[in-house]
C-alpha cells in the first residue's frame, strides 16, 4: 500500500512539473533554432509559411545606439512599441561608419574589421537582436554595406570574407533578410552568390540607387525579391506605385519599397529627401499606393541625417514613434494596415 502510494505522489509531482515547466516555456529566451523562418510565396512574403504583414521603419543605427543596446529589456520594450505601431520589420547597416554626421555613427561602428573579420560586439548585438525580434515574430532587413561608407569601403578580399562570415554566423537565424548594400551595386551578384554557396535559403536583395534607381534587368533577374528606393520628388506618392507595379508584372517576385520619400527637412533635402515642404498625407497616400500596386514598404524618416540635438532627432536616437506628430500620423496609418489593406 505504501508503495502504490508513493507511486502515486512520484506520479503526481511528475505532472506537476512538467505543467509548471509548459508554462514556463514562452517566457524562456528564443533560441537562434527557434526564430521564425522569413520567405516567398509568389510575389508575398511569408513566415513560418503563413502570410505576413510586411510592414517595417529604418532603424540604421540600431546595433550602435546606445540606448536601444543599454539591455535586453529595454531594447524589448522598444521593439513592442515598433510592433504595437504595426512594424513588423526593421531595417538596419551592418556599416555606420560615415562621415556624415549621422547620429552614433563612429569609425568603429562596422560589423566587420578591415580585414573583413566580424567585430565580435557588434555581431552578440546583431545576434541579440535576432532572438528578440524572433520572439515578436518580427524580421529583420540587414544591409551589409552602404553607399555613404563608400570612402571607408572594404577591399574586394575583405568584403568577400566579409559576406562569407555574415552568412555562415547568421545560418541559424531564419528571421533576417540579407540586402547587399545601400543605394550601390558594385559586385551585388558576386556577393549574392557567396551567400548563396553557404546558405541557399537565405533571401538577398541589393538597393541599386538613389530614389527612382530601379536596378538592372540582370540584377533584377537574381534577386530573391527587389528592395529600390522609388522617385522622392514631385508626386512620389504616385509615381512610387507606378514604379513598384512595372517591377512586380516585370519580375514577379516581391518588391518593398525601402526607403520613400520623407519630410522635406533641410537635413533630409540634403540626402535626397522631397526639395519642397511635405505633408503626412504625402507618405501616407505614398504607402497606399505601394500597397495597392502589391507592394511592401519600410518607412523611412529623416531622423538619422543630423547629431543629436536637431529637431528631427529624439534624445534616444531611436525612431520613436511618438516623438513627432508628422510622423506619428504616418505610424499610425501603418498600425491600421489591415484596416486599409
Amino acid at each position: 500500500m505504501e508503495s502504490n502510494q508513493f507511486f502515486i505522489d512520484r506520479t503526481q509531482g511528475l505532472k506537476i512539473f512538467l505543467f509548471g515547466l509548459i508554462l514556463l516555456l514562452p517566457l524562456l529566451p528564443a533560441k537562434a533554432q527557434d526564430s521564425p523562418a522569413i520567405r516567398i510565396k509568389g510575389t508575398r512574403f511569408t513566415l513560418n509559411e503563413r502570410p505576413f504583414d510586411f510592414a517595417g521603419v529604418s532603424f540604421f543605427n540600431a546595433l550602435y545606439n546606445p540606448t536601444f543596446n543599454s539591455n535586453e529589456q529595454t531594447q524589448l520594450d522598444w521593439l513592442k512599441k515598433f510592433n504595437d505601431y504595426g512594424i513588423t520589420v526593421i531595417r538596419i547597416w551592418g556599416e555606420w561608419n560615415n562621415d556624415l554626421g549621422f547620429v552614433d555613427t563612429c569609425d568603429s561602428c562596422t560589423l566587420y574589421h578591415t580585414d573583413g573579420s566580424l567585430r565580435p560586439i557588434y555581431l552578440d548585438r546583431l545576434k541579440a537582436l535576432l532572438r528578440t525580434t524572433a520572439s515578436l515574430n518580427m524580421v529583420v532587413e540587414l544591409a551589409f554595406f552602404s553607399s555613404e561608407s563608400k570612402g571607408k569601403k572594404l577591399p574586394d578580399e575583405a568584403a568577400d570574407r566579409a559576406v562569407k562570415e555574415i552568412t555562415l554566423a547568421l545560418k541559424p537565424y531564419r528571421n533576417v533578410l540579407f540586402q547587399i548594400w545601400n543605394e550601390y551595386n558594385y559586385r551585388t551578384l558576386h556577393y549574392f552568390d557567396i551567400v548563396k554557396q553557404r546558405d541557399s535559403l537565405r533571401l538577398v536583395s541589393n538597393s541599386p540607387g538613389g530614389g527612382g534607381t530601379l536596378g538592372d534587368d540582370q540584377e533584377n533577374n537574381v534577386l530573391d525579391y527587389l528592395s529600390p528606393h522609388t522617385t522622392r520628388q514631385g508626386k512620389h506618392w504616385e509615381k512610387g506605385g507606378e514604379e513598384v507595379r512595372g517591377l512586380l508584372e516585370k519580375f514577379r517576385k516581391p518588391v518593398v519599397d525601402d526607403e520613400p520619400a520623407r519630410a522635406g527637412t533641410p537635413e533630409s533635402q540634403k540626402f535626397g529627401g522631397p526639395t519642397r515642404d511635405t505633408y503626412p498625407y504625402d507618405h501616407i497616400l505614398h504607402i497606399h499606393n505601394i500597397w495597392k500596386a502589391g507592394g511592401e514598404v519600410i518607412y523611412h524618416h529623416d531622423m538619422f541625417q543630423t547629431g543629436y540635438g536637431g529637431s528631427a532627432i529624439p534624445p534616444s536616437g531611436i525612431p520613436d514613434p511618438d516623438f513627432s506628430p508628422y510622423h506619428k500620423a504616418v505610424f499610425e496609418f501603418l498600425k491600421h494596415q489591415k484596416r486599409y489593406h
